[in-house]
């Protein structure tokens, strides 16, 4: 295992909260927009957290990750549709993305297990 991603998306929901707490009217602002960014629409929420999954690899964000790990999980993905999201982000995020690829998949292997415990 390289990295401990339920531990990470844990830890990193501490700091989440200080932020929200120092900067209130910005954070409301930021989770009305993730409400409404990810409301079912033409696209299912599952849909929306794999894209984001993939823009999680393709900036190579360690808490996007995470986070969008374990909505695809919360949101029924599977391991198949992680994959062919894991394509999508290579193509679109060359090299690098290939680790973080990598990365995110292994997050979903741990929210997936840790979900059927």
């Amino acid at each position: 295992m390289h990295k401990d991603w339920p531990k990470m998306a844990t830890e990193l929901n501490g700091a989440i909260k200080e932020v929200r707490l120092g900067t209130p009217e910005v954070m409301q602002a930021f989770s009305a927009m993730a409400t409404a960014a990810t409301k079912a629409g033409a696209l299912d929420a599952k849909t929306k957290e794999l894209i984001a999954l993939a823009i999680s690899v393709a900036i190579r964000c360690d808490g996007c990750v995470a986070f969008h790990s374990k909505a695809a999980v919360k949101h029924g993905a599977t391991r198949d549709e992680v994959m062919e999201t894991m394509g999508m982000a290579l193509y679109m995020g060359a090299g690098p993305s290939l680790m973080y690829a990598a990365q995110a998949v292994e997050a979903f292997d741990q929210f997936s297990d840790q979900a059927k415990q």
